[in-house]
Formats: C-alpha cells, sequence, structure tokens
C-alpha cells in the first residue's frame, strides 16, 4: 500500500540503517505482498511514471503528510514522544554508501501500519486519517490525500528500500520495514534506546541507489529536483543540514497579509524574470472547484522581439505540491503570457502526478480560470482605465488572438477590444460600447476601416461617405484587426461592417442617380454637360461607359462596374464585403499553405464617381482615343487595388504609366 502520512520516516538521529539492523534485538517477520500488490508494484516501478526523479517529489510529500499529522495530533492535545524535535524534513546523501535518506519527525508508523500502509497499496492511510477527523477541521483537511503508490516510485532507483519508523505514541517501539521490491517485505522490532542512538519519532526512508541512479546521490541534482517540485510545501526542507525551500507559498496567503515586495518577488521566482509585473490578480474560490491562483501579467512579453512563441506559463499544485510545471492545460493558449501559479485541493493524485489524469476536472479548472482573468481585465478596463490601456498596448493582440480561437469566451472578449474613432483624437481608444451608445438612432450597424496608419484611414476614399454623413468609423491599422471584426460578426445584436462594402447605404445613397438624372435633363435642355461644368454623366454615358469597362476594356478584371455616391475626389474603387486587408491576408495564407504563389485575383466589383473629371474625361477618350482610353482604364483600376490594398506587385504599371505621361508631354 502507498506510503501515506504515517508511511515517512524519522530522521535517526546519528545512526545508520546498517548499524540499526545490526543492533535489531527481535528477529524480523517476513511477509508476502499480494498478488495485486505486486502487479501494481511492478506498473509502477516500471512503467508509471516517465521521469524518475519523480520518486524524491513523493517521498517528500509523504513526509510532510506525516508532519501535518503529528502537527494536528499536537493541536488536538494528545501526548506525542519527543514533542520538542522540529518539525522539518532531512535529505541525507551519501555518495560513498550509494544512498539517499528522507527523514521527518511525523506521526511515525507502527509495525501493523507498515504493514497496512507499506504492504497493501488498496488502503490509503491519509485518506482513512482525513475520514476519521472531525469534519470541517481545517488543519485536518490540509493532508495531501489519496496519494497511493507515491512512496513504491522509490523502487524506480532504488534496488532496496528500507523504512525506519517509531510512532508518535510514546509508548511505541520502533519498527523497520526493508524490501527490495520484489515478491516479498520484511518488518521487524528495533530496540529502544536513549540519547543519540535513539531511534526518533517519525520516519526514515533510505534508497540503496541503483547503479544507473547515481545521478540522484549528488546534491546538486537533488536541490534542483526539490526546487522544481517542493519548494512550497509547508517545512523547512534540509540537504545535509542546509535549508533548501526558502521561498514561502505566497498564494496560500490573504491578499492583505503579502506585501508588494513579497509579491514582486514571487512574481521573479516564478517567472524567471527581472521587471515588475504589470498587473497580478490573487483570489480564491471553493464552488464550483476548490482553487487559489496567483497570477501576474509580466511587463512586457518577448514575442514581439521575434523571439519565437512563448510557451505557457502557470504551474498547476495541490497543496503546494507541483503537479505540472507550465502547465498546458491550465489556461487557453491565449493566455500564455499569464506567469503565476495554480493550487487545487481537488485534484485527485491516485495515479501519477505527471499527468492530471482526470481531464474533466483539469477543463472545469481552466474554465474557471481563464472565466476569472477576463472579468479581472474587465474590471480593470472599468475601474483603472489608464491601468488597462497599458496593458491592452502591450497585449492586445493575445485578446485579439482569443477572439478568433476561444469561442466558448469570445463574446467576453470581444468586449475588452479598443479602437480609435474617426470622432476622437488620435491615441484615444474606445471600446465596442462606446461606439454604440453614440450611434444615430436608425444605424444598426458598427462601421470599421481597416488601414496601415491613421492618416492613410482619414485620407481613405472609403471613408469619404461617412464622413459626409458625419458617421463615426472605428479605426483598425493590422490585418488581424479585419480577421477578428470577421470572426465576431457582430456585436450586442448589430452588424459588424467594414467601410469597404459594396452594400453601403448611408444618408444620401440615392444622390448619385439623382444627380445622374440631372445630368440627363440638362443635356434635354442643351446645358453644358461637359466635364468642366462639375455635372454627373447622364444614366446614357453611365451604361454606355460600364457596359465597355466590364466587357471589353477591363474584361476579367471585373465582375461589375456601377456608378456610387459615396465618392467626391476619388474617380474610382474596389469593394466587397470583405476588406482589402482580410482579402489581401487569405491570399497570402493560401499562398504559405499551398507553397506556390498566391491565386490569381478573382474579378472585383468596381464603382465610379461620375462626377470626377477622369471618370468624364474617360468617356470622351473613349470616342476620340480609344487606345489611351484603354490604358487610362487599366490604370484606374489598378489605383482603385492600390487604395484597397490588393496591389501584389506595382511593376506592371509602370510601362503604362510612362505612356500615359508622355501624352501629357
Amino acid at each position: 500500500r502507498p506510503l501515506p502520512a504515517a508511511a515517512l520516516l524519522p530522521r535517526v538521529a546519528g545512526i545508520s540503517t546498517a548499524r540499526v539492523l545490526r543492533e535489531a534485538a527481535a528477529p524480523s517477520k517476513d511477509f508476502e505482498f499480494q498478488a495485486e500488490t505486486r502487479q501494481l508494484l511492478d506498473i509502477v516501478t516500471h512503467s508509471l511514471y516517465t521521469d524518475r526523479e519523480v520518486f524524491l517529489r513523493e517521498l517528500i510529500s509523504n513526509a510532510s503528510d506525516a508532519l501535518e499529522k503529528l502537527r494536528h495530533k499536537q493541536a488536538a492535545g494528545d501526548d506525542v514522544a519527543q514533542p520538542e524535535r522540529p518539525l522539518e524534513i532531512h535529505i541525507d546523501i551519501d555518495e560513498a554508501a550509494k544512498t539517499i535518506t528522507i527523514s521527518d519527525a511525523g506521526i511515525g508508523m507502527s509495525a501493523d501500519e507498515m504493514q497496512q500502509n507499506l504492504g497493501t497499496i488498496a488502503r490509503s492511510g491519509s485518506k482513512a486519517f482525513v475520514n476519521a477527523a472531525t469534519e470541517g477541521n481545517d488543519a485536518a483537511s490540509n493532508i495531501i490525500g489519496q496519494f497511493g503508490v507515491g512512496f513504491y516510485a522509490g523502487f524506480m532507483v532504488a534496488d532496496e528500500v528500507t523504512v525506519a519508523s517509531q510512532a508518535a505514541d510514546p509508548s511505541a517501539t520502533p519498527q523497520i520495514w526493508r524490501s527490495a521490491g520484489a515478491g516479498s517485505y520484511s518488518i521487524e522490532e528495533l530496540p529502544r534506546k536513549e540519547g543519540d542512538d535513539a531511534v526518533g519519532r517519525g520516519c526514515k526512508v533510505t534508497l540503496h541507489l541503483k547503479e544507473d541512479a547515481m545521478e540522484f546521490a549528488t546534491k546538486s541534482r537533488v536541490e534542483d529536483i526539490i526546487r522544481r517540485y517542493s519548494n512550497f510545501v509547508n517545512f523547512p526542507i534540509k540537504i545535509n543540514g542546509d535549508v533548501i525551500n526558502t521561498v514561502q507559498a505566497v498564494w496560500t496567503k490573504q491578499a492583505r497579509d503579502v506585501s508588494e515586495e513579497e509579491y514582486t518577488d514571487f512574481y521573479r521566482y516564478v517567472a524567471g524574470a527581472f521587471d515588475k509585473p504589470m498587473a497580478r490578480l490573487h483570489f480564491s474560490a471553493d464552488a464550483p472547484i476548490d482553487i487559489k491562483a496567483l497570477l501576474f501579467v509580466p511587463g512586457m512579453h518577448s514575442e514581439k522581439f521575434g523571439m519565437g512563441r512563448m510557451e505557457p506559463g502557470v504551474s498547476l499544485y495541490s497543496r503546494k505540491v507541483l503537479i505540472e510545471h507550465r502547465s498546458a492545460d491550465i489556461l487557453p493558449d491565449w493566455l500564455r503570457f499569464v506567469r503565476g501559479v495554480v493550487d487545487s485541493e481537488d485534484l485527485p493524485l491516485s495515479i501519477s502526478r505527471e499527468k492530471a489524469q482526470d481531464s474533466r476536472l483539469i477543463m472545469k479548472i481552466s474554465d474557471v480560470l481563464t472565466k476569472r482573468v477576463i472579468r479581472f481585465f474587465a474590471d480593470m478596463k472599468k475601474r483603472e482605465p489608464e491601468e488597462f490601456a497599458k496593458v491592452y498596448e502591450e497585449y492586445a493582440f493575445f485578446i485579439k488572438e482569443g477572439i478568433c480561437q476561444d469561442f466558448a469566451h469570445q463574446e467576453q472578449l470581444s468586449k475588452l477590444l479598443m479602437f480609435e474613432s474617426s470622432k476622437e483624437e488620435p491615441g484615444k481608444l474606445i471600446s465596442f460600447d462606446d461606439y454604440i451608445a453614440r450611434c444615430k438612432p436608425d444605424q444598426e450597424e458598427v462601421y470599421y476601416l481597416c488601414a496601415p496608419t491613421r492618416e492613410l484611414a482619414e485620407a481613405s476614399p472609403y471613408f469619404e461617405a461617412f464622413k459626409r454623413a458625419d458617421r463615426e468609423v472605428l479605426f483598425v491599422y493590422n490585418a488581424i484587426d479585419d480577421f477578428v471584426m470577421s470572426n465576431l460578426g457582430q456585436f450586442n445584436s448589430r452588424r459588424l461592417v467594414t467601410a469597404e462594402t459594396a452594400n453601403l447605404k448611408l444618408d444620401g445613397e440615392d444622390a448619385a442617380k439623382d444627380e445622374a438624372k440631372e445630368g440627363e435633363d440638362a443635356k434635354e435642355e442643351g446645358e453644358e454637360t461637359s466635364a468642366t461644368a462639375g455635372a454627373a454623366l447622364s444614366e446614357a454615358e453611365v451604361t454606355e461607359l460600364c457596359s465597355w469597362l466590364q466587357g471589353e476594356a477591363l474584361k476579367g478584371k471585373v465582375s461589375e462596374v456601377k456608378v456610387t455616391d459615396r465618392l467626391e475626389s476619388t474617380p474610382a474603387i474596389v469593394t466587397s464585403e470583405e476588406s482589402g486587408a482580410l482579402r489581401r491576408m487569405m491570399r497570402m495564407v493560401d499562398q504559405q499553405r499551398t507553397g506556390g504563389t498566391a491565386a490569381p485575383l478573382p474579378p472585383q466589383r468596381l464603382e465610379l464617381n461620375s462626377k470626377h473629371e477622369l471618370v468624364k474625361g474617360l468617356l470622351t477618350l473613349k470616342a476620340d482615343k480609344p487606345e489611351l482610353a484603354q490604358l487610362l482604364a487599366e490604370q484606374l483600376f489598378d489605383n482603385a487595388l492600390v487604395t484597397a490594398g490588393l496591389m501584389e506587385d506595382g511593376r506592371g504599371m509602370i510601362p503604362r504609366l510612362n505612356k500615359l505621361l508622355a501624352e501629357v508631354i
């Protein structure tokens, strides 16, 4: 049976196991492991753990467990042997003797308990102890239970294990258990002695290391394992007399009891960093699952420097014992920048801490943590907008990544997004809620425009109609923003619409038709309708020009040509339900996926400004100089592609531009 709380071995002051055995007064009793115990022992020894170093973690956890039981017994007012002994865990390394010994001054074991706890895997001493404790007693519930087979991990590195122990009862007799991990074990009584030769209260586990496990007889290797897995146990851990675990488990304290300096020191320890955290979240919960968490947002992240994708930064503990270092399952990938620890007493550890095998429980922990982190950011955005602005500036990309990947939390994440606006000064950010709060009553859409800079956004022909109609537009400056908007689709039942949309409907949407009709009427009245007069083309002229462009001049390049009222200073644009930035990004993704050149640009929808001099002049050139009209039509189309960000390589325009310039001279 696994080594439960009582299964930990006290440090025997000044005595070697060999000497104890030599001076044993009573004959040993031999026992056979139960069949299922032998089978499980074989599994544990050869296949349960993928990394042999965890044996030390298991034995230290058992030692801590036994010390916790002893402390509970003392708190209850019970008499214990050697009450003056400090509650510590000692690790003694003897490279010459090829041994490593883990000792504690805990509750110890009697011969019967050794048989029950070390000879039978089916029983859990810790679990039995907790069940027997008074319900609601914090000290009792603070015992790590259900460790099961942890003690037997020692046989992964040892060809013989001895356990010398004296129970906490003052009248208890010392016992020693030993086994080679095969089919049997022995238990014998040790003589009671006084002074330095006495077997102290608690347990002392000695591992006689295998030849291929001698690395565990070196102090540096053992110290590294302790710092990694057991740095936060409740009791001092000493290696050959030196205290190793000096960092406190800050996350188990109340926030009011932790100083800023302690928080900073702990952050630097868990993050391996030298800066100060930008923000922290320290909380505990007991429903729907027990969780204690201390999470930090670092001052900066490394991905922006091109240093590769960051690894997860939150480690999983159970009662201060490390289960998984920087677990990839505790937080979603988009929160990989977060650093810290999560401790849950609800984690079942009956098999191996290397794999948290109850995936449903891990998923529940992940969901609780993710929602809590998002709520933390939302509260910061509301109560500390300046602090949130700093976090958002550094980590906005990760939030946007979460919107595109984490659909379960997409709605909550969308409330964290911030944008520049056509109605605000450069640099000031607003949210979707801010935008909607000041929309016109008849507006059911949220409009956005993607451009490399604010200057280009404000100068964009796609913005002209919004400026004229006094409609607010959100400015985004990265293709990922366009992708985020496309993934969201809507916010609070309002559609997210790119300013480049083909079906834009704003105030004055029928202006183009009205002006075309005015041009037709003017022609009938003999009024001048030339390009210099500023009037729009007539309906007949529009039909003629559009038909020629679609059927001849730009055949295969355009799917539709029509006039629009949305333009003022620009002759033509291409439009789509998706923005040019998004379409460009998707073409790049397709190119990377296929490993070749990007697919040809599909036919575009071309919209013309029928009032612009170039458009009206194009109609005149079509009749007078058809070759020059062809060049101008192609150039107008390419200019529209450049405006939309869809021009892959502008060098193809150079010969045409030279010909057009020659016509000017």
